[in-house]
């Protein structure tokens, strides 16, 4: 799993990335300096709070504490500047429950993350 998470933060690095045969690519130079940093440093916070992935039709879905709303949120708001054919959905369950992302998008979406991020 941290091979994943590491890979979709390549951030730290102005480039684009462009995985063979999907047609998708991020544009990281998208970002900032300062954004860059930022969204590496949320990347690994939320990294270190998976606790379960799963695999959707069009796309994956994370589990995370409670306590990462906010850095989730912000990091998925960096990461539509690079990578804007994602689509994000960000759940809360009741009473201080887990978190859910879900990152998904058009046909081609989950090829591109299986073959960039290792999923």
């Amino acid at each position: 799993m941290s091979r994943a998470w590491l890979t979709l933060l390549m951030s730290l690095v102005p480039s684009f990335a462009l995985a063979a045969g999907t047609g998708y690519s991020c544009d990281l130079r998208a970002l900032t300096k300062e954004e860059r940093s930022e969204h590496a440093e949320l990347g690994r916070q939320m990294r270190s709070g998976v606790e379960q992935q799963r695999e959707l039709a069009s796309g994956y879905a994370f589990r995370l504490p409670a306590d990462r709303w906010l850095a989730v949120a912000r990091w998925a708001e960096l990461e539509r500047k690079c990578c804007p054919f994602f689509a994000f959905e960000l759940s809360a369950a009741p009473d201080h429950g887990p978190v859910w992302l879900r990152i998904t998008g058009a046909a081609g979406v989950k090829a591109f993350m299986k073959e960039e991020l290792g999923l």
